[in-house]
């Protein structure tokens, strides 16, 4: 791997692991110590989205999100030989974040949930009614707004030459979109996001973990944002979007 390579891979892992864990970390907060609330919820993960830009956006861009890569890559805005190394970058960081603030609350959860049968949504998202269709649906617009968001506040900003702004942007981005749009499904809008510590709860044997319980469950923050993305920067393209 080039050293340019390896710079952006670092900074996408580093990045990513930062959304996780301010987002993971408030959600252990609100449900193991019964501290903060919803308000908090959509905050820290807005804090976490911004402080992870602040970390990679010098090095790699800061995409931090699957959904922002290849949306990138389908818009002809990024080149798609660096697609597989920015993704598998941001699902290691997505991981590592999650163990992080599992380890940190580690003698919590074996008082709180010794079981471990019903914490699981502390680390990924699950739906609010029993229902793939509605759930799947809730990702792909939010995951539309978040793209088209993204790249309206990129080239506002850059046009201003206030690019320095961007990242605060993003974040209130994230924090709208997480009290108007989060019921459904918690706005995921990132794969990386819910399936790396999806998957860390499996391997930890958490029970009702989505993943592993034989529902379907993970499929739909995979599958939602990965349509939801493209829909969003194509219909920025189509609309207002200037490349």
């Amino acid at each position: 791997m080039k050293k340019t390579h390896y710079k952006e891979f670092m900074a996408e892992l580093i990045g990513t692991m930062f959304i996780l864990l301010f987002g993971n970390g408030v959600c252990a907060m609100n449900s193991l110590f019964n501290l903060g609330g919803y308000i908090n919820i959509t905050f820290a993960w807005g804090i976490g989205v911004f402080l992870g830009i602040l970390v990679s956006n010098r090095i790699s861009g800061a995409h931090l999100n699957p959904a922002v890569t290849i949306s990138l890559v389908i818009t002809k805005r990024f080149p798609k030989n660096k697609m597989l190394y920015f993704i598998i970058a941001q699902m290691i960081g997505a991981f590592l974040g999650a163990a992080l603030v599992y380890y940190f609350y580690q003698a919590k959860f074996l008082i709180s949930d010794p079981s471990l049968s019903h914490s699981a949504n502390i680390f990924s998202t699950f739906p609010a009614i029993d229902s793939f269709i509605p759930s799947l649906i809730s990702e792909i617009i939010a995951t539309a707004i978040l793209l088209f968001g993204i790249l309206a506040i990129v080239d506002h900003f850059i046009f201003d030459k206030a690019g320095w702004m961007a990242p605060f942007a993003v974040a209130i981005l994230i924090v709208g979109i997480g009290m108007s749009f989060g019921g459904m499904h918690g706005y995921a809008m990132n794969p990386a996001r819910d399936f790396s510590p999806r998957l860390l709860t499996a391997i930890l044997g958490f029970n009702n973990n989505g993943l592993t319980d034989g529902s379907h469950i993970w499929l739909v923050p995979i599958l939602g944002p990965l349509i939801g993305g493209p829909i969003g920067a194509i219909l920025y393209d189509l609309t207002i979007g200037k490349k």
